[in-house]
């Protein structure tokens, strides 16, 4: 077959996106409008499934609650980006290439790394083996039926941040016959101002949940978790939710790392060892003037659109922007009907501002269910991506034009 290069013609910029969570998905939407009908540049998602990943939901599914199937595939066609489901097994990034399910092989110019973050299942003993996690929505499915064949008994969600707190109270208000207890080395709540964390304590107390802080989980057996000084409690499911870890696939492949195994990234999102290499969402260690970035859809989905936007400037011969982003606040959902929302100041310490009850609850609810209208609006207005929804408005995101 006759290639571009032997007839003359330059070969496409090939650029290739590693994972379809909302920073991934952020980067291939963008990327792929602001590059429709260029001959120059080929869009390529990988991804495992063709389902997206609403991990901002994943406590409702794991209680039994459906929410709607949002597929890949589907959102990327009219875009010309191109969709290969399979698991990245390898990587070399000298040679600038991705091996997908051990058997084939995918070339890249430029590559966006977003290989998001998964519950920590090895640092815990017996985690891996007796633990539920929400990795997935097919993990939160196995989990909403083993919930609902127990009737009663205790479940004990190991982790007390956010993803800890919406599961137990989740739990205990869809399941009130079960001792829901929540267990963690923080209070609940403990970045936040005093009344907004007073009531998101009395709401778990309200619900029934029994918070244990202070505590330091060093083992899960199949019928009990293992506590620090010999304690043990008694549990018939366990849901862990302390901790993440990212994919080895960046430090095997030679890129810088830091020591949780984030791509070090330059003020542009590029990897600092190899420049070829844009890092995004989870999967990016981002230092910003308050800190390296903590992952969170809220940031996740700005790196992506940064990230696209600077390889097209660099494919224009421009230079890329310093990526600039502030944090705006931190909901939390308490049952359906329920949710605390603290405001933060953009290093993410808490505002006096917060909102609670109903009202904070639909909030909740129009933050979660903006990222998928946001990659539509993306789609069809590429410029969009600059803005950001937050509460309702939209506000620019700072280095993206």
């Amino acid at each position: 077959m006759t290639t571009r290069r032997e007839t003359g013609m330059a070969a496409p910029h090939r650029v290739l996106i590693l994972g379809a969570g909302y920073a991934g998905m952020a980067a291939a939407i963008q990327l792929a409008a602001r590059t429709k009908g260029r001959e120059d540049v080929r869009v390529t998602l990988v991804n495992p499934q063709e389902r997206f990943t609403e991990r901002l939901r994943l406590h409702t599914v794991a209680t039994g609650q459906q929410v709607a199937e949002m597929n890949i595939p589907k959102l990327l066609e009219g875009t010309g980006a191109r969709f290969v489901r399979g698991w990245v097994t390898a990587m070399d990034a000298n040679a600038r290439i991705v091996r997908i399910d051990d058997d084939r092989v995918l070339h890249y110019d430029t590559l966006v790394y977003g290989l998001g973050g998964v519950a920590d299942t090895t640092t815990v003993r017996g985690v891996e083996e007796h633990a539920y996690t929400l990795d997935s929505a097919q993990d939160a499915e196995v989990l909403a039926e083993r919930l609902a064949r127990l009737g009663r008994g205790t479940v004990v969600v190991g982790g007390s941040g956010l993803t800890g707190v919406e599961s137990a109270a989740e739990i205990a208000e869809r399941h009130p016959g079960l001792n829901v207890v929540l267990l963690g080395r923080r209070e609940p709540g403990a970045a936040m101002g005093p009344r907004p964390k007073a009531y998101l304590r009395a709401t778990l107390t309200r619900l029934g949940v029994q918070v244990r802080s202070g505590i330091e989980v060093v083992g899960v057996r199949p019928d009990s978790i293992e506590l620090a000084g010999g304690e043990s409690v008694a549990a018939d499911v366990v849901l862990w939710t302390s901790g993440t870890r990212v994919s080895p696939l960046a430090a095997a492949a030679g890129l810088t790392v830091d020591e949780r195994g984030r791509v070090v990234t330059d003020a542009a999102l590029r990897s600092v060892s190899h420049p070829d290499v844009y890092a995004v969402g989870d999967a990016a260690a981002i230092r910003q003037g308050y800190g390296v970035m903590h992952g969170t859809c809220q940031g996740g989905m700005p790196t992506g659109v940064h990230a696209a936007v600077s390889i097209v400037r660099a494919l224009d011969g421009k230079r890329p922007k310093p990526f600039r982003f502030g944090y705006y606040h931190t909901p939390v959902s308490l049952g359906r009907h329920d949710a605390v929302v603290q405001f933060t100041h953009p290093d993410d310490s808490p505002r006096r501002v917060y909102l609670t009850g109903r009202i904070a609850a639909r909030y909740k609810e129009t933050v979660t269910a903006s990222p998928w209208p946001t990659y539509g609006r993306m789609k069809r207005l590429p410029a969009s991506g600059a803005f950001w929804p937050r509460g309702g408005r939209f506000t620019r995101v700072r280095g993206v034009r």
